[in-house]
């Protein structure tokens, strides 16, 4: 989201920020590059595609991926779990079902 369409505090500050950046005569880009030197990259819209910066750039990815893998192997474990005795009525408790279901 750009520090335009923001509401959080940062964004707010920035705007500031720039505004009196390039009220005093800065560039664009010295506006910029003292926003990143004060901020880092993560407060750019698209941060540059450096070594330092590929956990911003893979870091989402790669959760959303682990956690696709994770749901499909919790699905495929259900799927494949074998039925235990736990999941069958004995004798007594189907007659008992039966008598309740009788009563109604």
């Amino acid at each position: 989201q750009s520090i335009d369409d923001s509401n959080a505090d940062l964004a707010k500050d920035l705007r500031v920020l720039v505004r009196e950046r390039l009220k005093a005569g800065d560039s664009d880009k010295q506006v910029l590059d003292y926003v990143v030197s004060r901020y880092g990259e993560f407060v750019l819209l698209k941060p540059v595609m450096a070594p330092h910066t590929l956990v911003l750039w893979f870091a989402a990815p790669a959760l959303l991926l682990i956690g696709l893998v994770g749901i499909g192997f919790s699905v495929m474990r259900r799927k494949r779990a074998p039925r235990t005795l736990q999941d069958e009525l004995t004798a007594e408790e189907k007659a008992r079902l039966d008598a309740l279901l009788e009563g109604e």
